[in-house]
């Protein structure tokens, strides 16, 4: 009498899939030591840093689970996009501004067009239509406007004022970030306390069974959590440096690197849980990820570089974006606010924010 089969598990599951790619970690470190091909150090750096920023976000989300919803919001919100701030700063130490500047437009790019957009035709393929939070996504919509703002400002106050020595354009660009992270102080109160019942489909179970935080001790978590954070700080010094000959070789501008390259890397494994939540038609889960990181970046991630450039940087950096990035951010808003205004999704709009997206990365692409 023979056993009863026991049922397989999967064995290529996107967290397993991530995980193989950790193999590049040595990969790169070697390749930096053996001073190889600036292009293999971009490209292998590039492929380490995408599941270890998977790893600080099931790290993340597993302290978050044990300390409390609020407090465990809080962590969530702030490391929700670390792995790019590491990017960034280790690109705001060598005073490549473009590049952190590109790596924050493609953020808020990439998260409402790709994510979303990702997010809405897989899951639309599976279920014909599907719904979330009307009244939560425009509230997030509202506060990307206010991101667009943002940037607008100290681009149009830079063109008004070209020529004038006098202009205190680092000034505005400084009380502009001193708003922005006001605001996202309180965009936190607002999720985390008054209204966090608007909220409330964005955690729970479904969301940390989806990375694989079960059975991890806060010790555990902690560690990895460190031992991630340092290897993706090693792989973005690694990244930085080889970027200007690795954009070179391959026929790239550097604003493309930080638009396209950067921000996909960074969010990688954010993008992979938000794709998987819209297959179990948790679509709020869905788009809060995809607005949430983006007022991260906006509101949290870009004024808090300017503050540390002041400490870290060759120079301070203002928040004067070219008149393209700037383009690029508001479409991206505005698409998002009038695809999402009905409270419901189905494939053929995620069809449509996808093709935005390829669009803007084409004219990325081909800009001078």
């Amino acid at each position: 009498m023979s056993d009863s089969p026991t049922p397989s598990t999967p064995l290529l599951t996107p967290e397993n899939i991530l995980n193989l790619l950790l193999v590049f970690v040595p990969i790169a470190i070697a390749l930096e030591l053996m001073h190889a091909n600036a292009t293999l150090i971009f490209a292998a750096s590039c492929l380490a840093i995408i599941p270890l920023a998977g790893l600080m976000g099931k790290a993340t989300e597993h302290i978050a689970e044990r300390v409390g919803e609020g407090i465990g919001g809080l962590l969530n919100a702030t490391f929700g996009n670390a792995a790019e701030l590491i990017i960034a700063i280790v690109a705001l130490r060598a005073g490549l501004y473009d590049v952190v500047k590109a790596s924050i437009t493609g953020s808020i790019v990439g998260n409402v067009l790709l994510v979303f957009g990702l997010s809405s035709l897989v899951g639309g393929a599976r279920y014909s239509t599907q719904s979330f939070n009307k009244t939560a996504a425009s509230l997030g919509t509202t506060m990307l406007m206010l991101s667009v703002i943002g940037l607008v400002v100290p681009a149009l106050f830079h063109f008004v004022v070209r020529g004038n020595p006098n202009a205190a354009e680092q000034e505005l660009s400084t009380e502009i970030a001193i708003v922005l992270m006001l605001t996202y102080v309180l965009s936190l109160v607002f999720t985390l306390k008054t209204h966090k019942h608007l909220y409330a489909g964005g955690h729970g179970d479904d969301a940390g069974d989806a990375i694989g935080t079960g059975g991890w001790s806060v010790g555990k978590a902690l560690t990895v959590l460190l031992a991630a954070t340092a290897l993706v700080a090693l792989m973005s010094e690694f990244l930085v440096g080889a970027i200007h000959e690795a954009a070179s070789a391959m026929g790239m501008t550097e604003v493309f690197v930080g638009v396209i390259l950067v921000a996909i890397i960074g969010n990688a494994a954010e993008h992979s849980t938000a794709v998987l939540m819209a297959l179990r038609n948790k679509m709020d889960i869905a788009i809060n990820i995809a607005v949430g990181s983006s007022i991260q970046i906006a509101l949290f991630v870009a004024p808090l570089l300017v503050f540390l450039s002041y400490a870290i940087g060759p120079r301070p950096m203002d928040l004067i974006f070219t008149s393209f990035e700037v383009l690029a951010v508001a479409l991206s808003v505005l698409i998002m606010q009038t695809v999402t205004n009905d409270g419901e999704s189905n494939w053929m709009e995620g069809v449509q924010l996808l093709a935005v997206y390829a669009i803007l990365g084409l004219a990325f692409f081909f800009l001078p």
